[in-house]
């Protein structure tokens, strides 16, 4: 069943066509930015040809324009469980967006008041905080995560906690180990403390479907990139915090939520891919199209999940039982998702990345901007970490290609 959905997803991506010595490509450079299907790059090139204007015109390109935007928000509020499309913010990336916000929430605090960050968060989800506290003169937080179990110390966060913290700062998942965390819990401590939470849900998205109702946070973020779209950020947001706040802009622009989060002018073919990409997930529900969209993307995260789980299993199994190879990682059928973090001894990830790309096997190498990760695992100064994640075009000859590609290079 497992290859059979690969097929299915892989008929869809024009990249599988290419070849290197012989063979197609084994992507596992996913972590980093997914393959994209036909259907995006379509959606995207339909309508910088055929409708590409700016916004808000009494004529037809213009008006297809603004009903662009309207659907990629609903589409986007459909995925995240959004309660409206109009708590959707769109721009350049998440980290852009998170700059923005931060330097936002910031104008509301001082002195005294207290920010708090994790070890285990990508430095989008660090440094813009970390800025916005220095500019404020605001204390800085951080919660550690403990290299024996690959876990975040949530009990550290509630100790943490005090009526002087604004915000707390957390990753659903991370980029460079996979571990999932209980953002859940995060989010009512916080809420319970007086503070706002912001959740980093970039690596998260692409395997597991986001419910901002359940997590329960303020404010939660992630990239359409990741998820088989273009390079777009989306950034949700509780109706209540975007209009309450006042965001760095323009005085002609909007004054309405979300327009007024938005400077300048949109990134329109990329809100079009983003809507495509949404709409091309949902299409993976084996009921078929249906008028729910946010259920037949349940439907569709479920088939993705028991695949990538299957092969990450297969993966985890390979890579762990070869001599002088060490997954940095919870189990595989532990909380996190299908992202390998690794090491071989004597070969540096660099040359790893290198060697293996030169079969065709395409891994990440370094630290993936989740610099404490690897200072915490003692990894900073030999090149960081080898990352292989497992997507929904992987198939069980790519996870051989890559276990097999990494005993070679470890028996040198």
């Amino acid at each position: 069943m497992s290859e059979q959905f690969a097929a299915r997803v892989r008929a869809d991506f024009p990249v599988f066509e290419r070849q290197i010595g012989g063979r197609s490509i084994a992507f596992f450079d996913g972590p980093g930015g997914s393959q994209v299907p036909r259907q995006v790059g379509d959606a995207m090139r339909d309508y910088l040809l055929m409708h590409n204007a700016n916004t808000h015109g009494f004529f037809a390109t213009s008006e297809e324009t603004d009903a662009v935007i309207t659907r990629a928000r609903e589409n986007m509020a459909a995925f995240l469980n959004a309660p409206s499309p109009r708590e959707v913010v769109f721009g350049a990336n998440m980290t852009t967006l998170t700059f923005h916000l931060s330097r936002s929430l910031g104008r509301e605090w001082g002195p005294g008041d207290e920010v708090i960050v994790s070890q285990l968060d990508h430095q989008a989800n660090v440094a813009p905080w970390r800025r916005m506290a220095e500019d404020r003169g605001m204390t800085v937080h951080v919660v550690p995560f403990s290299a024996e179990t690959y876990t975040l110390d949530l009990d550290a966060l509630e100790r943490a906690l005090s009526p002087r913290t604004r915000l707390v700062a957390i990753g659903a998942a991370s980029n460079a180990i996979g571990t999932v965390n209980d953002v859940a819990r995060a989010a009512r401590l916080a809420r319970q403390a007086g503070a706002l939470s912001f959740v980093d849900a970039v690596h998260y998205a692409p395997h597991r479907l986001p419910d901002v109702q359940a997590i329960g946070s303020d404010f939660l973020a992630c990239s359409a990139y990741k998820f088989f779209g273009p390079h777009m950020g989306i950034l949700w947001g509780r109706a209540e915090h975007l209009e309450r706040l006042t965001p760095y802009k323009v005085p002609p622009a909007s004054n309405a939520s979300p327009e007024r989060w938005e400077t300048g002018t949109l990134n329109h073919e990329g809100m079009a891919g983003t809507a495509a990409a949404v709409e091309w997930i949902a299409s993976l529900d084996s009921h078929g199209p249906g008028n729910n969209l946010r259920a037949s993307l349940e439907r569709a995260f479920r088939a993705i999940h028991a695949h990538e789980t299957e092969l990450f299993a297969a993966l985890y199994a390979g890579l762990t039982g070869i001599p002088g190879v060490r997954v940095h990682g919870s189990p595989a059928d532990g909380m996190r998702t299908p992202t390998a973090g690794f090491v071989i001894d004597g070969v540096s990830p660099d040359e790893a990345a290198r060697r293996l790309g030169a079969e065709g096997v395409f891994v990440w190498n370094g630290d993936f901007y989740a610099t404490t990760v690897c200072d915490v695992l003692g990894l900073s100064d030999c090149g960081g970490l080898i990352r292989a994640g497992i997507a929904p075009y992987t198939t069980a000859d790519d996870v051989e290609r890559l276990v097999t590609g990494v005993r070679a290079l470890a028996r040198g």
